[in-house]
C-alpha cells in the first residue's frame, strides 16, 4: 500500500495502524448516542423484569457495566484516545414485542476527538451483561442491531442514522 486510503485515518501512508495525532483539534463539546437489543424469549424478559434473575439485577448491572466500560474503551480498543469523559449515560429499555430489551449509551466529552467508540463500547458491554446473567436460562438469545445513533461537535460535523 503506497498511499493512506481515502477516508481511513488510522493507517499510516505504507498501510501501518497508528493513533491519530488530534494534539491540534481544537476542545469542543461532542457527543454520541448508540444503540443496540438483547432479543430473548418471552418468559427471559417476565424473569429480568419480575428481579428473579439468580445472578440479581440484571438491568442495574447491566447499565453500570456500561457505564463503566464507556470509561475503559481505550483499553479495549486499540488506538482510541483516553478521554476525560463528562457524562455516560446508559438506558435499557424492556420491551415485550421484541421480546428482549433495547440498550442505548449517550457519551459526551469536551475534548479533540469524538466518542462513538464509547457509546459502543457501553451499548456492547451492557447487552453482553445481559447475556451473561441470563444465559442459563436462555441461550438462544442474540445481541443485535449495535449502531451509532447520532453524533455531534468536531470537524465531520453531525450524524444522524436513518430509521
Amino acid at each position: 500500500m503506497s498511499s493512506q486510503p481515502a477516508g481511513l485515518t488510522h493507517l499510516s501512508a505504507s498501510g501501518e495502524a497508528n493513533m491519530v495525532d488530534v494534539g491540534d483539534k481544537p476542545a469542543t463539546v461532542r457527543e454520541a448516542t448508540a444503540e443496540g437489543r438483547v432479543l430473548m424469549a418471552p418468559e427471559t424478559l417476565a424473569l429480568i423484569l419480575a428481579g428473579d434473575a439468580k445472578k440479581g439485577d440484571v438491568l442495574g448491572t447491566a447499565r453500570i457495566a456500561g457505564i463503566m466500560a464507556a470509561k475503559r474503551t481505550h483499553e479495549l480498543i486499540p488506538l482510541c484516545h483516553p478521554l476525560a469523559l463528562s457524562k455516560v449515560s446508559v438506558e435499557l429499555t424492556p420491551d415485550e414485542a421484541l421480546p428482549g430489551v433495547v440498550v442505548t449509551a449517550m457519551a459526551r466529552v469536551t475534548g479533540p476527538t469524538g466518542v462513538e467508540m464509547e457509546a459502543l463500547t457501553a451499548v456492547s458491554v451492557a447487552c453482553l451483561t445481559i447475556y451473561d446473567m441470563t444465559k442459563a436460562v436462555d441461550r438462544g438469545m442474540r445481541i443485535e442491531g449495535v449502531r451509532l445513533l447520532a453524533k455531534s461537535g468536531g470537524r465531520s460535523g453531525d450524524f444522524r442514522a436513518e430509521g
